[in-house]
């Protein structure tokens, strides 16, 4: 599968990104998300714990628990529709740039190294006579920050079906004087929570944001804290320990058997929410949200697949559009079965590149006398018919565990070193550095197998009903001779993912075609080495879209924003701005 590695994974570029089962889902390497409780009772982490090889961008940052405060129902306008009259929040400026704040003090972001300023503890999380306290329910959680909840209609087709909580997070602009408004930002998935993203907004995004906007996050509805949650199961190993490039009937039928049965218990544990877990369903949330802000137009930040929740709350609420970034974006113009190929042939070419780069450099622990292409298809090849056992407790290193150990440690160059390390040790016989890479990137608990949040369960239920991209496992399987053919060595390993939504029970929604007419200008971020959202989807994004602006990164990683000077001034200027936009195409090398 090939989404969004786990919170942790990327922990150190302080940027939002994108999963790789063989690759799995679109999202945020940052995340701080709430305590899991496990189906037992217990809890089963903190969610953010740092990657095999770097330190916690976060230091001191606490994680706050699955119970956040709970908070009023929406008032005013009534979700879901178009509010244009909506009072705008006392103290914002419009969209007039006015004059530059100081930003010396309070909020510094960082670059992709993980240095920057800490927040301010001093910082105030909550403001005096604020008119959406009675909406959300702050409360502040120190360094500028604080915790509430919105309820909103779980079928916005039919509100007497009940409504569900969102757990929300706002970061207050640390110069008032020069609100601009507030900042809607999501990263990705589908399946993460996004409350971290305000908490740790003065490390995630430059300090002219952090100074002129207040930062909203929230966990979408059914992740994170908020609730009904996804849950689906906490022992990830019996799932995606297995063979995830089946070659054979037998491990078709695996694949087929444990999807249906991971399905199952979703579908038990969760039948009013499964069916609204949807990508409309959750822009309209943002519709939600913006409206209890009291703002007639909002700005929105989403990276990977919040790229494709951006561009559909866009489509669906134009009017309400102040600016909005899209970083990392998918290609909206073809179905699933198509985005996994186009995706699958973005790893297989950024593996090409670890593996050229590998055999250039005598240094790099794979080097293998300059051929670590062929002693990787030696190893795979041993994986598969002799598995590596680390720990009897634990799934033995399998294809499927190699697969996500290489998919996730490709979202970023800084992380290359690592994958060459654990292919080496592997070589040897020692395949704990790549259970290692797969606990991390599915954020499981290492000492006990289980997972530490829900995002691939949500994952599954917000994909799968978006689009299964098959009618069932005969129609898949017809197609792994492209999956083979568009990435030989990582491609067959899609076939896990896409298993678990040709067996998932709940009907998927109608399709959605994304336009963003009458938005305005949309900046569209791509990166010319991304594996997760190849280039060339962030160029269909910005060609499905009245006015899309591309901006093309020179990285190899998924996502571009904090990559260089460049972009970034491309990006915050547009925000703190809309009325200059960058130009569609502008080169950020």
């Amino acid at each position: 599968m090939a989404r969004m590695p786990s919170p942790r994974r990327l922990a150190a570029l302080a940027v939002t990104g994108a999963l790789a089962l063989g690759a799995c889902a679109s999202g945020n390497p940052v995340s701080r998300s709430a305590t899991r409780t496990t189906s037992d009772g217990t809890a089963a982490g903190q969610g953010a714990s740092t990657s095999p090889s770097t330190a916690d961008v976060s230091p001191g940052a606490t994680d706050r628990p699955a119970t956040a405060a709970t908070g009023g129902t929406t008032r005013g306008t009534e979700p879901g529709t178009d509010s244009s009259s909506t009072a705008t929040t006392p103290g914002t400026t419009g969209d007039t740039a006015g004059t530059p704040p100081d930003t010396s003090g309070g909020a510094g972001g960082t670059r992709p190294d993980g240095t920057g300023t800490a927040p301010d503890s001093k910082q105030p999380g909550t403001r005096p006579d604020d008119p959406t306290q009675a909406r959300f329910g702050w409360r502040a959680d120190g360094a500028g920050s604080a915790h509430g909840t919105l309820e909103v209609p779980l079928d916005y087709a039919d509100p007497t079906k009940g409504t569900i909580t969102l757990a929300v997070e706002r970061h207050l602009a640390t110069d008032p004087a020069h609100r601009v408004g507030s900042l809607l930002v999501n990263p990705g998935g589908p399946g993460h929570a996004g409350t971290f993203l305000a908490s740790e907004a003065s490390y995630l995004y430059d300090a002219s944001l952090v100074a002129r906007f207040d930062i909203i996050a929230w966990d979408p509805r059914g992740t994170g804290a908020s609730t009904p949650a996804v849950d689906c199961t906490d022992d990830y190993d019996r799932y995606f320990g297995l063979d995830s490039s089946p070659d054979t009937p037998a491990e078709r039928q695996a694949l087929i058997d444990a999807g249906t049965q991971f399905a199952a218990v979703c579908e038990q544990r969760d039948p009013k929410l499964l069916p609204h877990v949807d990508t409309v369903s959750s822009a309209r949330d943002i519709d939600a949200l913006r409206a209890a802000l009291g703002e007639q137009k909002i700005s929105y930040f989403g990276s990977s697949y919040g790229s494709q929740l951006g561009a559909t709350w866009a489509t669906l609420y134009p009017a309400t559009v102040r600016a909005a970034v899209l970083d990392g974006a998918v290609d909206p113009t073809v179905g699933y079965l198509q985005q996994n190929l186009e995706q699958a042939a973005g790893f297989e070419a950024a593996f090409d590149r670890f593996l050229a780069k590998c055999s250039s450099d005598v240094t790099c622990a794979f080097h293998n006398a300059g051929h670590p292409d062929a002693a990787y298809d030696a190893l795979a090849a041993s994986i598969e018919a002799t598995p590596i056992v680390v720990d009897p407790t634990r799934t033995p290193v399998t294809d499927g565990v190699l697969k996500a150990a290489v998919n996730g440690a490709l979202y970023s160059e800084a992380t290359w070193p690592d994958l060459a390390k654990a292919l080496a040790a592997a070589q040897d016989g020692d395949g704990s550095k790549l259970l290692k890479l797969y606990d991390a990137y599915f954020n499981i608990d290492e000492s006990g197998g289980r997972s530490e949040t829900n995002f691939i369960e949500a994952y599954f239920a917000i994909q799968c009903l978006d689009h299964p991209g098959s009618t069932g496992p005969a129609d898949l399987y017809s197609h792994e001779a492209e999956f083979a053919a568009a990435a030989p060595r990582l491609g067959p390993g899609w076939m896990a993912e896409l298993t678990f939504c040709a067996v998932w029970p709940v009907p998927p929604v109608p399709a959605f075609t994304v336009t963003g007419k009458g938005a305005g200008p949309i900046v569209v971020v791509g990166t010319t080495g991304d594996p997760a959202t190849p280039l060339a989807s962030s160029r269909k994004m910005t060609a499905a879209l009245e006015d899309g602006r591309l901006v093309v990164v020179q990285a190899n990683q998924h996502t571009g924003y904090r990559v260089n000077a460049c972009v970034d001034e491309a990006v915050d200027g547009y925000l703190v701005d809309p009325a200059k936009p960058p130009a569609n195409g502008l080169s950020c090398p």
